[in-house]
């Protein structure tokens, strides 16, 4: 039995569209309705043939529908929840594929009616590629989705979306919905705020033109500015949502920076060679665990 049969995905860019194409492929016989606030995106999702019904508004695509996933930018969840409030069916699961989760719940939960679950979920998945060409219907295949109920949450309707994304593939995990942005700030959002502002550096560098960060680009960098290349929209919502968590592990990165800084100043080759050595384990450990590839050059394709 399947554990939704109505599903609407609001915005149809990479995680929507590849969630659309992951429940055709493994669940044809849900019925998809989908939208998005983009009119040209809404008409390429129809040419795409991605979902069964393509809505003009989050409101219409809600209607009757079990299952009801976010896929915009947090900063819009307030008012795409305030819209679809009224037409939201009793019983329906209310979700989203956000970065951050504490805010999902502080912005959509006011919002929901009596009988409505609110389940925020994070599939941890993505390419630096955006909109409802760039989706996949592997996207989400061996990949985590980290669900965070809040308080008191009906478990029935834990239980469901567990298996909906079991069903596309990903390994489901729960999480406290704090812990989880700590966790995401320290394995994806620090991340990201250091590639974009390294390759703002190196683009704003005096004595060195932007002709040559492009042409002389070494792999580190190449790959920094494939993680730099997300979408804009997207990441500033999640720095501006998942702040406090960001901020607690900024400040400890900038103090290991400085004792990298002191090492290097002071020739203090055991203390880079430790650190260095540390580092290449957790690489080993993320390959061990099935979570990246041992190929040579990251497995791109030449």
């Amino acid at each position: 039995m399947l554990p939704f049969a109505r599903v609407s995905i609001i915005g149809m860019g990479l995680i929507g569209s590849s969630l659309a194409r992951a429940v055709r492929a493994h669940m044809p016989t849900v019925r998809l309705t989908a939208t998005d606030a983009d009119p040209a995106v809404r008409e390429r999702v129809r040419d795409l043939n991605l979902v069964d019904d393509v809505a003009d508004s989050a409101g219409a695509a809600v209607v009757d529908a079990d299952l009801v996933v976010l896929a915009v930018p947090l900063g819009a969840f307030a008012a795409v929840g305030a819209e679809i409030a009224p037409e939201l069916a009793s019983g329906a699961v209310v979700s989203d594929v956000g970065s951050a989760k504490q805010i999902v719940i502080d912005a959509l939960g006011p919002l929901m009616p009596p009988g409505v679950h609110l389940i925020p979920a994070h599939p941890v998945a993505g390419t630096e590629r955006s909109g409802p060409d760039a989706g996949f219907p592997t996207l989400f295949e061996g990949r985590w989705c980290i669900l965070t109920p809040p308080e008191g949450a009906d478990s029935a309707a834990v239980a469901r979306l567990s298996e909906f994304w079991a069903r596309v593939g990903s390994r489901v995990e729960v999480m406290e919905p704090r812990h989880h942005d700590l966790v995401l700030a320290v394995t994806s959002h620090i991340p990201h705020l250091i590639a974009y502002s390294i390759v703002g550096t190196a683009a704003d560098l005096e004595g060195v033109t932007r002709g040559e960060v492009i042409k002389y680009s070494a792999g580190g960098f190449r790959d920094f500015t494939r993680i730099a290349a997300s979408d804009p929209t997207m990441w500033r919502d999640v720095f501006l949502t998942n702040k406090d968590a960001v901020l607690e592990v900024l400040g400890r990165v900038s103090e290991d920076i400085a004792a990298l800084q002191r090492a290097i100043r002071w020739g203090e080759g055991d203390a880079l060679f430790q650190r260095f050595s540390s580092s290449r384990d957790i690489r080993r450990a993320i390959i061990d665990a099935g979570q990246d590839t041992a190929d040579p050059d990251f497995g791109r394709h030449h």
